[in-house]
This record gives structure tokens, sequence and C-alpha cells, in this order.
């Protein structure tokens, strides 16, 4: 298994852009084949170091993520919506 986790800094993270993204996310459930689970959270301290959202996502291998990556709506639909609104991102993809 492996698991797949973004942190993102929003360019303007306001509430309406940050519950949009998370919808945005959340919608590859079932329209994403590689995807297992997935969750997608705000955050809720707003801290300095803190970041606006973070994508966690499971896939059974790496070849799985890979496909996901090229997956036609990810690129169209999701990716597209991030690229909008994100303004930095960190990742992070382990085994488990």
């Amino acid at each position: 298994m492996v698991k797949h986790i973004v942190c993102y800094k929003f360019a303007q993270p306001d509430a309406d852009v940050l519950a949009k993204t998370k919808e945005v996310f959340e919608s590859m459930v079932g329209r994403v084949p590689e995807v297992k689970s997935l969750s997608a959270g705000i955050d809720a301290l707003h801290s300095p170091r803190s970041y606006d959202m973070v994508l966690e996502v499971t896939f059974d291998s790496f070849g799985d993520m890979a496909n996901y990556q090229k997956n036609e709506y990810h690129v169209s639909v999701v990716k597209k919506h991030v690229h909008s609104v994100v303004e930095s991102s960190v990742s992070v993809d382990y085994e488990f």
C-alpha cells in the first residue's frame, strides 16, 4: 500500500475556496479507480507554520499512484482547479 500526502498553501485561503477545493478532492472517490481511500482536511489552527489544507490518498501501489497522476479526471478537473487556487504545496509518499 502507498500513502500520498500533500499539504497546500492557498493564494487566497478564504472559506469558500477551501470548501470548494475539499469538494473537488472528494469528488475523485468513485471516479478515479486507483484511489482506495481519500481524505481532505482544512487547517483548524491557522498557526504561522500551518498549511491551509491537506490531502491524503491511499493506493495499492506506486504504479497505481502513477496512473492516478495521469487519470483524465484528476488532470482535467482536480489539477486544473488546484493550480488556479494554490500558491505552493509539499508532499510525501511512502509504502506501508
